[in-house]
C-alpha cells in the first residue's frame, strides 16, 4: 500500500516506523530538510517530498501536521482536488495544549474531521490514531494488561474504514468501528481527556482501552 504522509512530526514518525518495512511511505511537508531527515531514519527505501507529493503518491494520505496548520498544508497540497477518491486519515485533535484550555475547538459544531470532509469532499475521511500519545503507536505490540489496543476510528466510507483496519492490524492492534464521521465529535473530546492527564503527569502509555473479553490477548 502506498501511505503519503503531510506532516514529519512525532506521530508521523510513530506510525511511518511500524509501516515503512511492509508499506511504500513518503514523507511530504513544508520543510524538505526535516521531511528528507525523517525518511532516511525510517530506512526501507522511505521516499520524501512537499505536502503535493505525498497527497499524489499516496493511496492513503495521513494528516500528521499540527491541528493549527493543517488546512493549510491541505491547500499547499492542492486540495480539494489533490485528495479525490483517497482515504484520508485525520489523527489529530484540535485541543490547545499550552494555553491550559484542553477543550476541543468546534468547527460549527462539528469536529475537525468533519471539516477537513468538507474541505475536500471527494476524499474518504477517517478518523483514528488521535486517543494516544506517539509513543504508544512504537509499541511492537501496542499492548496493555495483556489486551491488544483498542483502535477507535469513525467515517462515513465503508471501504476506507476497512483499508484504515487493515493498517490498524499491522500495528497489531484492533479496529473498532464507531460509525460515520460524525462520532469524530466525540473521539476529539475523549482525546482531549486522556491529553490533559498527560499535561497533568501522567506517563505517556495512559490510553483509554476497551475491555473486550471477545478478543483474546496477544499470545
Amino acid at each position: 500500500m502506498r501511505i503519503g504522509f503531510i506532516g514529519y512530526g512525532n506521530m508521523a514518525a510513530a506510525l511511518a516506523s511500524r509501516w515503512a518495512a511492509t508499506h511504500d511511505v513518503l514523507i511530504g511537508g513544508r520543510d524538505g530538510s526535516k521531511a528528507a531527515d525523517l525518511a532516511v531514519a525510517l530506512g526501507h527505501g522511505t521516499r520524501y517530498g512537499s505536502e503535493a507529493q505525498a497527497a499524489d503518491f499516496g493511496e492513503v494520505v495521513v494528516l500528521a501536521t499540527r491541528h493549527e496548520a493543517l488546512f493549510a498544508a491541505m491547500d499547499a497540497a492542492g486540495a480539494p482536488s489533490a485528495f479525490a477518491g483517497k482515504v484520508v486519515v485525520d489523527i489529530n485533535n484540535p485541543v490547545s495544549a499550552y494555553d491550559g484550555n484542553f477543550l476541543t475547538k468546534s468547527y460549527d459544531g462539528g469536529s475537525l474531521a468533519e471539516a477537513i470532509a468538507a474541505h475536500a469532499p471527494e476524499a474518504n475521511v477517517v478518523k483514528a490514531f488521535n486517543m494516544c500519545q506517539a509513543r504508544v503507536w512504537q509499541m511492537d505490540p501496542p499492548e496493555f494488561d495483556g489486551r491488544r489496543l483498542a483502535v477507535l476510528t469513525c467515517g462515513d466510507d465503508a471501504p476506507a474504514k476497512a483499508t484504515v483496519a487493515r493498517l490498524i492490524g499491522d500495528l497489531g492492534a484492533e479496529a473498532v468501528d464507531l460509525g460515520p464521521l460524525a462520532y469524530a465529535r466525540l473521539l476529539e473530546a475523549s482525546a482531549a481527556i486522556v491529553i490533559k492527564l498527560l499535561f497533568s503527569g501522567r506517563d505517556w502509555a495512559t490510553v483509554l482501552n476497551l475491555i473486550q473479553p471477545e478478543v483474546k490477548p496477544i499470545a
